[in-house]
């Protein structure tokens, strides 16, 4: 795992924000709380703020559940199934308020109709797709950051890389629900991607 950026590191890149929702923060009435969310939606926007320049587009992913079937359960076993979260137009749903989305130059929505882990589900307000919108803005390198480590920021990191996207996790901002899984994540994204141990400079 590399510790910072390269500085000589100038290709057109993208910031991804996986999922940084009240339904995923240790706030009051989150459905599926990750310990240190809340306060990583604020170190993002700290970011956001030192990192203007360094990104061609800042784009943020959400789960909006509106029917996704057997994804929802009363008795969830919180590895395929899971309590009702993220609902679409829900204050769950809604991004964590210390999150800035004025920067933000598009939101993708994704799990409307089903499970959905990776940001690459989703779509834009007018139906593009995350990778289609990316392309069309010669986009091909992406940092990704968010909740959860071991979840959604895997699954996306992991379609990213397949894709052909240059792809760097700046795993300091990002929070995970278990560590052991969240280990072992980050040594799976490091088979495929860049896992920087401090935020790219």
């Amino acid at each position: 795992m590399k510790q910072t950026a390269g500085e000589d590191d100038r290709a057109p890149r993208a910031l991804v924000i996986v999922d940084v929702q009240n339904d995923f923060c240790d706030v009051p009435g989150a459905s599926l709380p990750v310990s240190g969310g809340a306060a990583l939606a604020g170190r993002i926007s700290d970011y956001m703020r030192r990192s203007v320049g360094l990104y061609t587009a800042l784009v943020a992913t959400r789960d909006w559940h509106i029917d996704p079937g057997d994804h929802f359960s009363s008795v969830p076993d919180y590895a395929g199934t899971w309590p009702p979260h993220c609902r679409a137009g829900s204050s769950g749903a809604d991004f964590h308020p210390d999150l800035e989305t004025e920067p933000l130059a598009e939101v993708f929505s994704k799990g409307q109709f089903s499970a959905s882990y990776t940001g690459f589900d989703g779509v834009a307000g007018d139906g593009a797709p995350l990778e289609d919108w990316l392309r069309s803005r010669r986009l091909e390198a992406l940092d990704v950051v968010g909740i959860a480590t071991d979840y959604c920021v895997r699954a996306t990191v992991l379609d990213a890389a397949r894709l052909g996207f240059s792809t760097r996790v700046l795993a300091d901002l990002c929070a995970g629900v278990a560590p052991e899984s969240t280990r072992a994540a980050l040594e799976e994204m490091a088979a495929v991607a860049e896992v920087l141990l401090q935020p790219a400079s």
